[in-house]
């Protein structure tokens, strides 16, 4: 196993666009030919657009973008911007009079951390289309999805840190498998290596990490101060995995639940009540391979995406980056 970079990964094109004055954004993830396409949302506070056509019992057979966006439920609104450059491009289902592009989407809560009133719009997934056709070079950090993305907020704003987008791929011989994750989430980001956090609730002082766990078991029996709207304003950790393996619907729903398994290596705690945790698994359907082998190549690339995501963040606003806390 390799690691090989996500824009070297054929059949997909990935292209970003966001507003940095607004600090929001979106990310898209087009397959031209159709991908098998499975989903798995885990955390109690999804906004999706477009999953349940993706269930294995329903008729959805490809899926030809996955669009991760900022903005909250407003953010939706980008993926019609992402319908009509396929469409202009005549990518989608053919239905005689025109084709119908089928878009998948997911959205992360950003709206403290930049302008509230400037979320991602039909204009904004169009220019990340137009991004994507243009070979745009992967960036990770304050891009796309990830532009209003912040993490450790358990004990409040005032005490988060700056989140991000990442994305890492490997290779297996012919087989391989990416992940593209945006990382807004409730909890603290560890180094899974170190087992140690790099990302989250700052202690009171500044200086340390508070333990996003430590503070929830703390206040175990104090819902209202623990679910105040101040601690809990937004979060969710969305991605998507690519791959040219081959596999039928249910297999992909069950590789996006793989993906998991990198959420929860690294975010802690993963998938909780106020997360809307979704991850996306796009298979352009190449190689015939395991779940199983797919499987342990998506799930590594989703956790070291979550790390590429914070170790690459800015600092925006109160919200400070990783490389600026190291520095203070």
């Amino acid at each position: 196993m390799k690691e090989i970079s996500i824009d070297d990964m054929n059949g997909f094109k990935i292209g970003q666009e966001q507003n940095d004055e607004a600090a929001t954004g979106c990310t898209v993830i087009i397959c031209e030919a159709g991908a098998v396409c499975g989903v798995d949302v885990r955390g109690a506070s999804p906004g999706t657009r477009e999953t349940d056509a993706l269930n294995p019992v329903n008729n959805r057979e490809k899926t030809h973008a996955v669009l991760l966006s900022g903005g909250s439920t407003f953010g939706l609104d980008a993926a019609g911007g992402v319908m009509k450059f396929l469409e202009h491009r005549k990518i989608g289902r053919d239905v005689e009079v025109t084709v119908i592009p089928h878009v998948s989407a997911a959205i992360l809560f950003d709206l403290k951390c930049g302008r509230h009133d400037i979320r991602p719009d039909e204009k904004m997934g169009y220019a990340a289309c137009h991004n994507a056709f243009s070979q745009q070079i992967w960036r990770s950090g304050n891009y796309g999805a990830g532009a209003g993305a912040t993490v450790g907020k358990i004990c409040g704003r005032e005490r988060a840190m700056k989140g991000g987008i990442g994305a890492m791929a490997y290779q297996q011989k012919d087989l391989y498998a990416g992940a593209v994750v945006a990382v807004n989430c409730v909890g603290d980001v560890f180094d899974s290596k170190t087992g140690t956090i790099i990302a989250g609730a700052r202690s009171a002082g500044g200086s340390g990490f508070a333990d996003s766990e430590k503070v929830i078991l703390e206040k175990y029996n104090n819902k209202a101060d623990l679910y105040s709207g101040r601690n809990l304003g937004g979060n969710t950790v969305i991605g998507c995995i690519i791959t040219n393996a081959r596999l039928t619907k249910s297999q992909a729903a069950k590789l996006a639940s793989h993906g998991h398994n990198g959420i929860a290596r690294t975010v802690r705690p993963a998938h909780s009540v106020f997360d809307g945790d979704t991850i996306f698994a796009m298979c352009s359907g190449e190689i015939d391979t395991t779940l199983d082998a797919v499987g342990i190549l998506a799930s590594r690339a989703v956790e070291q995406a979550i790390i590429n995501a914070v170790m690459h963040a800015q600092t925006v606003g109160t919200f400070i980056s990783l490389g600026d806390f190291r520095l203070a």
